[in-house]
């Protein structure tokens, strides 16, 4: 073996995760040159970082990397480090185990995306982008296969070896063939700014179990910065929640940053998975916790017309929410409302084939709870009739990608990185 391969290539014969993650920026930066050049994404969208880029980007390198992809099993090739060092691929043999459930659920999309038109190919990536397809009527399986790609980048855009160098990724997208075409202004600089490191302090002033008083809110959300999708709609609306420090002068961002964060307790004491997890990953159960706790606020405190029903009983309605707020308000309501859609669904889809004698699938929203605990791919190359279902559509994949877009937009706030280091001493201390 030589001097590369020894350290490229650890003891069990797997490839190494720094090795692996240069990979896949190189190819990242190509892959946003590509979409720009075919016009799926802009500069504009590239410098301001707005949006879910972050979710994006990487669910386009996946799609690129599918189109390359020659092997069966589907397996990537990686570039050399040096022009004299031998081709690594990298496969389910090599893969990182840090990184293996991304890459199985992967591997089982590339035949689906090799076997579409170019045309099928290319609103594939338009839909991944958040573009309206070209082809009418579109295909269930581009909505899966899309929905497939986004939850592997959103676990891949938690990584804070992703999130340090995102944004030189996006200004080598902004600056390929700008000087040979105009396209992009010298101006142009990629504004992203990484997401706060969810590393609790061991030094924290507050004992466990106690919120501190929020903090001012300098700034807001700013204007575009999020862009809910579509959905269904009716919803339900359950008792208040533990009291914590906010009251009803409380500014909106807040009362919504407080409610999510009483209803951690409510999420850690019915997914007591997450305590092992919050010990060995912080940064993955933090997240998981906040898309929990999301999709419970969503389905338990928002009423009929939008508001949300905070802690101690602190209602906050749309028309009093900031305008900069709004779209993550109408987000809440919209998820709530598509979970009650799916219970409703599920429950008579339950009651008909139990009634004609067949077995009943594990109900959608265990399903979304389950992708947002444990991540894209847990449910993929398990024993037959141990993961649920994966429908055609994938509309449980979809609905957890919304989720942990809104928990990753509520997450990116100014106030919610402010209480970052307090809510982590509060979980610790509930663990």
């Amino acid at each position: 073996m030589t001097a590369f391969s020894s350290s490229t290539i650890n003891g069990e014969g797997r490839l190494d995760e720094r090795y692996v993650q240069d990979a896949f920026h190189s190819y990242l930066k190509l892959s946003l040159a590509q979409a720009k050049a075919e016009h799926l994404l802009d500069v504009e969208l590239l410098s301001s970082a707005e949006g879910d880029l972050m979710i994006t980007g990487p669910a386009l390198c996946l799609y690129f990397a599918a189109l390359r992809s020659t092997t069966n099993p589907p397996s990537v090739p990686l570039p050399r480090k040096e022009k004299s060092a031998p081709r690594h691929d990298l496969s389910l043999d090599n893969c990182p185990l840090a990184f293996t459930p991304f890459l199985r659920l992967w591997s089982e999309c590339v035949p689906a995306i090799q076997n579409l038109t170019p045309e099928q190919q290319h609103d594939l990536a338009r839909v991944v982008c958040g573009l309206e397809p070209v082809s009418q009527p579109v295909r269930p399986v581009i909505g899966r296969l899309a929905a497939d790609l986004r939850s592997i980048s959103i676990e891949i855009s938690q990584r804070r070896s992703f999130q340090d160098r995102y944004a030189g990724d996006l200004q080598a997208a902004i600056d390929a063939g700008a000087a040979a075409d105009g396209a992009a202004p010298a101006s142009a600089k990629a504004s992203f700014v990484p997401p706060p490191v969810y590393t609790p302090s061991p030094t924290s002033s507050e004992p466990p179990g106690k919120l501190p008083s929020p903090l001012p809110s300098p700034r807001l959300l700013p204007r575009n910065a999020y862009s809910p999708p579509r959905s269904p709609s009716g919803n339900t609306l359950a008792p208040p929640r533990n009291p914590t420090i906010a009251v009803p002068s409380s500014p909106a961002i807040e009362l919504i940053r407080e409610t999510l964060y009483a209803a951690l307790a409510d999420v850690l004491s019915t997914t007591p998975t997450l305590r092992p997890i919050l010990k060995s990953d912080p940064p993955r159960a933090y997240f998981g916790a906040v898309a929990l706790a999301v999709l419970f606020v969503a389905s338990t405190s928002m009423t009929p017309d939008g508001a949300v029903l905070g802690v101690r009983g602190v209602p906050l309605t749309l028309a009093e929410c900031p305008a900069q707020l709004r779209p993550l308000m109408r987000e809440f309501s919209e998820i709530g409302r598509a979970a009650e859609a799916f219970d409703e669904e599920d429950t008579a889809a339950a009651m008909r084939l139990a009634q004609e004698g067949h077995d009943v699938p594990v109900p959608r929203l265990e399903r979304v709870r389950a992708l947002l605990e444990l991540g894209a791919g847990h449910d993929v190359g398990g024993p037959p009739g141990s993961t649920g279902r994966r429908s055609v559509e994938g509309r449980a994949v979809a609905f957890a990608n919304r989720v942990n877009a809104l928990a990753l937009a509520m997450t990116r706030l100014p106030q919610f990185r402010a209480r970052q280091e307090d809510v982590f001493s509060v979980l610790s201390g509930v663990v």
